[in-house]
């Protein structure tokens, strides 16, 4: 694999976890990678607090939003070459499944969305989701993919999605 790469990050709402790995993807990947993202049954908007999530790391906002992933299955939609779930299958959430030719791999975070508690509690959950689809896709950046066959690639992006931040001894 070699040139410019579309990825599409695929979540149930589209509303946090697959709308911040869309802006770590465009903002790290640039200018080899487009990323996009896309949930089966989206909640319409973007998470506010996904939104303060990427203001506070220096990231772009404008555009963003939430939306069907059948927009990505339309004839003049951009050729995939990687699709990435991002939901919880630990939580029992549904993840989408994507027909067609794209390198798949489950990036499974849990939903920052579904935590209820402080406002700090909540915050800290973003933050955590962030950090890790930031890891994830950083080392997705650092493979060699122009040298790696499919059969090495695949294996590489799933191990890449089995791949946890470092957790501070304080919790956090």
């Amino acid at each position: 694999m070699q040139g410019r790469y579309n990825v599409l990050f695929l979540c149930t709402g589209n509303s946090a976890r697959s709308i911040m790995a869309e802006a770590i993807m465009n903002r790290k990947g640039f200018p080899n990678f487009n990323a996009f993202s896309a949930g089966s049954h989206p909640k319409g908007r973007v998470h506010p607090a996904a939104l303060r999530q990427l203001e506070t790391a220096r990231l772009p906002t404008a555009g963003l939003r939430s939306k069907d992933w059948n927009e990505f299955a339309q004839p003049d939609s951009p050729p995939l070459q990687f699709v990435f779930t991002v939901c919880d299958a630990a939580a029992k959430e549904v993840c989408p499944l994507w027909p067609g030719q794209p390198m798949t791999a489950h990036w499974g975070v849990p939903d920052p969305a579904a935590v209820k508690g402080s406002p700090e509690q909540i915050e800290r959950a973003f933050r955590d989701a962030f950090n890790v689809l930031d890891r994830r896709i950083s080392l997705l950046l650092c493979l060699p993919l122009a040298s790696l066959d499919k059969l090495a690639l695949q294996k590489e992006i799933d191990r890449i999605g089995k791949e946890m931040p470092e957790r501070k001894a304080h919790g956090t």
